[in-house]
């Protein structure tokens, strides 16, 4: 069997971590440049950094939530600067743990397809299209656990992925069995 490869952008990595403590929001705005907090609109304050270019949902909880990386390794640096400067400004604060919670990546398959053939050919069980409520076909893969967007241009979003490599397997699984149906080339 031929293996077929796509290539995958990473767009967007969404990744949660927790603090050894929780936080007093105020004394993190007046510790922290770049924020906005606005209580009576959101519980929590937005934190931007520039470079990495990630943004940071930090919660009193102790909980922050960093989107806006597009490699891991962004994302850990993120974490590492937000510390770094929640500790000059005097708080002292340490990681409890960094998980990533969703990645989403975008490929292309580079053919038209008919999402009503697709979605007949991937089977029903797996597959939601309602083409009046939203122009892509959602197909919910077991293994890996993520979910692709399809698009009648041939455009993927992939959504749900914990690794990069995650998006690889199931955009090549997609692939592979649009190819058995004879739906791409």
């Amino acid at each position: 069997m031929e293996k077929i490869e796509h290539k995958i952008k990473v767009e967007n990595i969404v990744a949660s971590v927790t603090l050894n403590k929780r936080l007093e929001l105020e004394k993190v705005a007046e510790a922290l440049k770049n924020i906005e907090y606005e209580p009576e609109q959101f519980p929590g304050l937005v934190y931007r950094l520039s470079e990495p270019k990630t943004a940071a949902l930090i919660f009193s909880s102790g909980k922050i939530v960093c989107t806006g990386a597009k490699v891991i390794d962004d994302v850990n640096k993120s974490i590492a600067q937000i510390i770094e400067n929640l500790r000059i400004g005097g708080l002292n604060v340490d990681v409890i743990n960094i998980q990533v919670q969703n990645i989403v990546s975008s490929s292309e398959l580079e053919a038209e397809l008919d999402l009503n053939t697709v979605a007949v050919g991937l089977g029903l069980e797996n597959v939601e299209y309602e083409p009046e409520q939203f122009p892509g076909l959602v197909y919910r893969l077991k293994e890996p656990k993520v979910v692709i967007l399809i698009f009648s241009t041939g455009k993927l979003v992939c959504t749900g992925a914990k690794h990069p490599k995650d998006a690889e397997i199931a955009v090549a699984k997609l692939a592979e069995k649009l190819k058995e149906l004879k739906l791409i080339k």
